[in-house]
């Protein structure tokens, strides 16, 4: 089990991340804002960041970096249906950080959440 914060703009999308992992299990705080993610990472640590990578306001990858900063043991996971596209702006990620491409199915997600907190 894992404390994962999620980050995702599209509100259907999120409900179903959410669901899916907690019935994996895992405690899930999700946010719609990168802003608003952020604060959270402020004040609670978090196994894995959770976030899309084009979000209004505070892109994922700022957030990303940023969490970082804040807790460099956190795990990080992108998800986004714009990858290539987003991580070859010069936005450098942080270390270690996984890239899951939109569309993937829900137990693929939750497959490599496991993974990546296992590691």
């Amino acid at each position: 089990m894992a404390k994962i914060l999620l980050a995702e703009d599209d509100d259907s999308l999120r409900g179903f991340l959410v669901s899916a992992l907690k019935k994996a299990g895992h405690i899930v705080k999700d946010y719609s804002e990168g802003d608003e993610a952020l604060k959270s990472l402020e004040q609670e640590v978090f196994d894995l960041l959770l976030t899309d990578i084009v979000m209004p306001g505070m892109d994922g990858i700022e957030l990303a970096r940023r969490g970082a900063e804040l807790d460099p043991a956190m795990k990080i996971v992108f998800i986004t249906g714009f990858a290539a596209v987003a991580l070859s702006s010069g936005n450098p990620t942080p270390a270690g950080a996984k890239v899951l491409s939109k569309p993937f199915h829900l137990r693929e997600l939750v497959d490599e959440v496991d993974r990546v907190i296992a590691a």
